[in-house]
């Protein structure tokens, strides 16, 4: 790879790197400040902003380093470059297995609203949770014990899984439980919400309360499929090159070119900063929290900053009535001592 596209690549990391920390660094804060936000489930979504964050913070970085201060790569037998790969798959695993969740959480939340808060309870998201970390540190461990193999990739720049016939075993396992099964469940129920919703929206219906009921515009619902759609566009764009790209290599024996692995590995990491501000940006109660929690930021320096008033005692109006000659015959005014 010439060096521009090195430097391209490695300011695409850096850049990937700051969106992704800054954005779930927002989520978290916006989680922290408003309770009304919480939930049985929060944990799932405190679990994959917490793996993209520390993607941000490690794999990322590291990345970026390297294509940046072009080494000529880091033995793969070392501890750096072992534990790299094992954060890298741990993490990545751990992101699309919450966020797949996440999902479950929200299709059941829409499509068994009255039987909800008897599906999701507060021990069974911990089950889930626990499950789910469990799978990943089983996933990124068995390298360590010889079922597959982490190795600098000279065209990733990172410490990754080997992508070699002599691993296909393990990497067609990996990608079909770790990656391809979360990603098509997340597609499918997102693709099943939004089919709800377009006829829910050609119906029309109402939302009763205790007081009385009201009519919920199509728009409403069309919104909702909008999101929905988004968000499955953004995850099938991060990672079908990355999928394609890893079992290409795996099961071909042949390597892809440099620019094709380079991207296929900057978009799969792009879905870390990707997350956060889709969770964000897209939906309605987040947005209001941040816009609150903005507010709140930006009232409290105001708050704290003294009155000019307070500081000049002297200053203050005077309503004591003067006396004018009867040539000018006015009524008594205000006077500034």
């Amino acid at each position: 790879m010439v060096d521009a596209l090195k430097t391209l690549y490695g300011t695409l990391m850096a850049v990937t790197s700051a969106a992704s920390v800054c954005g779930n660094l927002l989520l978290l804060l916006v989680l922290l400040f408003n309770k009304d936000l919480r939930s049985d489930t929060l944990g799932l979504t405190v679990s994959f902003s917490l793996s993209d964050l520390a993607l941000g913070l490690s794999t990322i970085p590291f990345g970026a380093h390297n294509s940046l201060s072009q080494p000529s790569g880091h033995p793969s037998e070392g501890v750096l470059c072992q534990g790299s790969g094992f954060i890298f798959l741990l993490l990545q695993t751990s992101s699309i297995h919450s966020l797949t969740w996440a999902t479950v959480d929200k299709f059941t939340e829409i499509c068994f609203a009255l039987s909800y808060r008897s599906i999701w309870t507060t021990g069974r998201s911990r089950v889930v949770l626990v499950l789910v970390w469990l799978f990943c540190l089983v996933n990124a461990t068995l390298p360590l014990l010889g079922f597959g193999t982490y190795a600098y990739s000279e065209s990733r720049f990172l410490c990754c899984l080997s992508f070699t016939p002599d691993n296909k075993y393990f990497v067609v396992l990996w990608m079909l439980l770790g990656i391809v099964a979360p990603i098509l469940t997340m597609c499918s129920l997102y693709g099943y919400i939004v089919y709800v919703a377009r006829k829910q929206a050609r119906r029309g219906t109402f939302m009763c309360n205790e007081l009385h009921c009201f009519y919920v515009p199509a728009n409403n619902y069309l919104r909702s499929s909008i999101v929905m759609v988004t968000t499955s566009v953004c995850v099938l764009v991060c990672w079908l090159p990355y999928i394609s790209v890893c079992l290409y290599e795996t099961l071909s024996g042949q390597q892809s070119t440099a620019v094709t692995s380079a991207l296929s590995a900057w978009l799969v990491l792009t879905s870390s900063a990707l997350n956060p501000w889709i969770t964000c940006m897209t939906q309605t109660r987040y947005r209001a929290a941040v816009r609150r929690s903005v507010g709140m930021f930006i009232r409290k320096p105001l708050e704290s900053r003294p009155q000019s008033f307070a500081l000049h005692p002297t200053n203050h109006i005077s309503t004591t009535s003067t006396t004018r000659p009867p040539s000018s015959p006015k009524a008594p005014t205000a006077t500034l001592s």
